[in-house]
């Protein structure tokens, strides 16, 4: 047991069915039906094959695609494939989640084999809203229709999808209650490695923050910056750095002139709300948040640099400009720890990678212990060949956000509920015994 959680080595899995959440969200080519990145799914491996080569008859829930908008759900069919290439033994699929034909396949599965069911966020329990809005507890979870229809047909539950541990759903947080539980080799070592770096990280502290999905980052930045100002060394930030939206709603409540195609942008994903947070952060720690002083654009299909009150009302901003991301470079190379969550800009682009590249291009030099998270952060340290400069690269942005405010994660308290249930065969839990 480690963190009040059992870990596999607490399991007897032998004949026994394991409901294994993992997190295999991968970016998927849709003109092809295939994955274009495996860097999660390599990731829950260790797991994996330990289970299915201890006899366990393994069932897999996992999800694909952002919850934002429905139209992004697409199949884990694909991802059966890879797992098989990758296990060196077979994953069968079924397009079912929790229905007659997904609980029959269960039933027919023997030790050592593997089912991977189709994307739990086709069952609606599993989306965003049903989250937000309902607010259900993890006892109200138990009684959802996805547990209720898998729960009697497991003995042990095995959540290896930290990088979802931020989210409070079903397939996370419902099943602990009823069967006893455990976290894989993924995430075992992703809690432990973050929650050791957090007591005393090398100084200064840097953070850098950009990317599109910026709720969580603000809530993330209260807190460390609060902590530093409060003379708390583990976990405080000595400095954050912004880029993406994240930079871009703080000048705004700042006052500086984004220009009106990215207000306008902003305002249409709904994160104008922001702004009076926005506003909080900058009057208390804006000695410690650094912001871009330019821009770039994309005009006729070229790269323009603009500084702050000089942008064009027509031009959107697609990333840092020149200038800014040289700043951060210095800031980046002194540190003696870094965190990054969300590139600078849009990436994926020629035309608009510059800040990205530079910062990341700075992540690998830095003698800083850096740390990334979130897979937009590791498809731009795969792109510039940084993925093996980086110290620790973590499946989950936003779970190591939420992680980094203090906050006990959703799936780290069901499952310290869950390693307290009996074990099968009547043995206690762990967590009965000495920890």
């Amino acid at each position: 047991m480690k963190f009040g959680i059992n870990t596999l080595d607490d399991l007897e899995v032998k004949d026994k069915t394991v409901l294994c959440r993992i997190d295999i969200n991968e970016p998927v080519d849709r003109n092809t039906g295939t994955l274009r990145d495996t860097t999660r799914i390599e990731a829950c491996i260790p797991t994996l094959r330990e289970l299915a080569d201890k006899g366990a008859r393994l069932v897999l829930l996992a999800h694909q695609g952002s919850d934002i908008e429905y139209k992004n759900f697409y199949t884990t069919e694909p991802h059966a494939a890879v797992l098989s290439a990758l296990l060196g033994r077979e994953v069968r699929f079924i397009d079912d989640v929790c229905g007659p034909a997904a609980r029959e396949a269960i039933r027919a599965l023997r030790g050592g084999e593997i089912l991977l069911l189709d994307n739990v966020r086709f069952v609606a329990e599993e989306q965003t809203l049903f989250e937000t809005k309902l607010l259900l507890s993890h006892e109200e979870q138990a009684k959802t229709l996805l547990v209720r229809k898998l729960a009697p047909l497991a003995d042990l539950y095995v959540n290896d999808a930290f990088a979802a541990a931020h989210r409070d759903q079903p397939s996370l947080c419902g099943f602990e209650r009823l069967l006893p539980s455990a976290m894989g080799r993924l995430f075992e070592e992703e809690f432990g490695v973050i929650s050791g770096l957090m007591e005393n990280p090398g100084r200064p502290c840097v953070f850098v923050l950009g990317g599109a999905k910026i709720n969580d980052a603000f809530l993330m930045m209260r807190t460390v910056l609060k902590r530093g100002t409060a003379g708390v060394r583990g976990g405080s930030a000595d400095l954050v750095l912004t880029g993406g939206l994240v930079g871009e709603v703080l000048l705004w409540a700042e006052d500086a002139d984004i220009g009106e195609g990215a207000r306008a942008f902003i305002e249409k994903e709904g994160y104008a709300s922001l702004l009076g947070a926005a506003k909080e952060l900058l009057a208390q720690y804006r000695d410690r948040i650094l912001l871009p002083e330019d821009f770039a654009a994309v005009r006729e299909g070229r790269r323009e640099e603009y500084p702050l009150g000089r942008i064009p009302k027509s031009a959107l901003v697609l990333d840092i400009g020149t200038k800014t991301a040289a700043r951060y470079e210095e800031r980046i190379r002194s540190a003696g720890t870094v965190f990054v969550n969300g590139p600078m800009g849009v990436f994926e682009e020629e035309a608009t990678e510059r800040g990205t590249r530079m910062v990341w291009d700075a992540l690998g030099d830095t003698p800083a212990y850096t740390v990334i998270g979130g897979g937009d952060s590791i498809a731009a340290a795969r792109k510039y060949g940084k993925t093996g400069a980086i110290d620790y690269i973590c499946t989950g942005g936003g779970a190591l956000i939420r992680f980094l405010t203090g906050e006990e994660l959703p799936v780290v308290k069901a499952l310290r509920f869950g390693s307290r249930l009996p074990l099968p065969g009547g043995r206690p839990g762990s967590h009965a015994r000495a920890c």
